[in-house]
């Protein structure tokens, strides 16, 4: 039986990006600036590059009372004891990754708009991803921004939790969280902060 997944304020997205940062060194910053909630995301990796690091950052993050989301992987989430996975319209279907995952694997799933939102909370998915709110450079063909007014419009259509996603800082995440989002996803705030802690901790502090 599934366990309703209550999502902390911030969702850190575990992404060097083009920093040439370590994985692991960044979830341990993360989770000392008070992250509860890290999505491993390494898009170009090669599958034992992302095994290694998730099996890493997996029990620093159970030590933290942390979740650790694997972006994409089904098969690499559950060999290293991760808690979900969060999946593309493009990635593996809902069901296909509920059967492999079990009852007691958190799923997530991208939408952009209402109608995806709804299909994705009809097929079972424990939490959505909302987005892109604002321009973002760590995706290759990024989607239009939509702003807030796409996670109000998702919230009114379905009540499960919502990260909203894509180019967030510090200074837009309030008003993402005031339009209904249960949480806020960033990468390139953190991973680029000159120092990832500090800059973790500001973001919690900031949103309580």
């Amino acid at each position: 039986m599934r366990r309703r997944l209550t999502l902390p304020s911030l969702y850190a997205i575990v992404d060097p990006l083009d920093t040439g940062r370590d994985p692991v060194d960044l979830a341990r910053a993360m989770l000392a600036g008070g992250a509860r909630a890290l999505q491993l995301r390494m898009k170009d990796a090669p599958a034992r590059t992302l095994l290694d690091a998730a099996r890493a950052i997996v029990p620093l993050a159970r030590a933290a009372g942390a979740v650790v989301i694997v972006n994409d992987r089904v098969d690499v989430a559950r060999a290293a004891g991760a808690d979900g996975v969060h999946l593309g319209q493009d990635d593996l279907p809902l069901d296909a990754a509920r059967r492999l995952g079990g009852d007691a694997f958190w799923i997530g799933i991208s939408t952009h708009d209402p109608d995806q939102a709804r299909a994705a909370a009809a097929a079972g998915a424990d939490y959505l991803g909302v987005g892109p709110m604002y321009a973002t450079t760590s995706k290759l063909n990024p989607l239009s921004p939509r702003g807030p007014a796409l996670v109000t419009a998702v919230r009114q259509v379905v009540d499960l939790p919502l990260v909203a996603i894509g180019g967030i800082t510090p200074d837009t995440a309030p008003a993402l969280r005031a339009a209904g989002a249960d949480a806020v996803a960033m990468i390139s705030a953190l991973v680029r902060a000159p120092d990832v802690e500090a800059a973790v901790r500001s973001v919690v502090t900031r949103l309580g």
